[in-house]
């Protein structure tokens, strides 16, 4: 049984982490976290996500949250972004974040 339980906690490492985000009607979605980052400029960190259960390849869509990470380590309440200074940074990022997924 051992073997078993090693085997599921490996798999578990390599999981994308999961958050559930409730839209504007109140509604919880799953979403999975693609990545998170610090913005020292903006002095918050944001989260880039995408609907949970999206097959690989598939065109999904992206969404960027930002939050302030809470002092006990927890992280805090999602924001929307409301500038177009984040969204182009947040731009920024995220291709870089992509280029370097394809070069690995």
């Amino acid at each position: 049984m051992a073997h078993d339980h090693n085997h599921d906690h490996d798999h578990e490492h390599h999981d994308h982490e999961h958050i559930t985000i409730i839209d504007e009607q109140g509604n919880e979605e799953l979403y999975e976290i693609l990545f998170t980052f610090d913005s020292d400029d903006f002095e918050k960190s944001y989260v880039l996500v995408y609907p949970a259960g999206a097959s690989e390849g598939e065109d999904v869509e992206l969404s960027a949250f930002s939050f302030i990470q809470q002092e006990d380590g927890k992280q805090g309440q999602l924001s929307s972004i409301e500038t177009e200074e984040e969204w182009d940074m947040i731009e920024e990022v995220l291709n870089t974040f992509m280029e370097d997924e394809e070069e690995a």
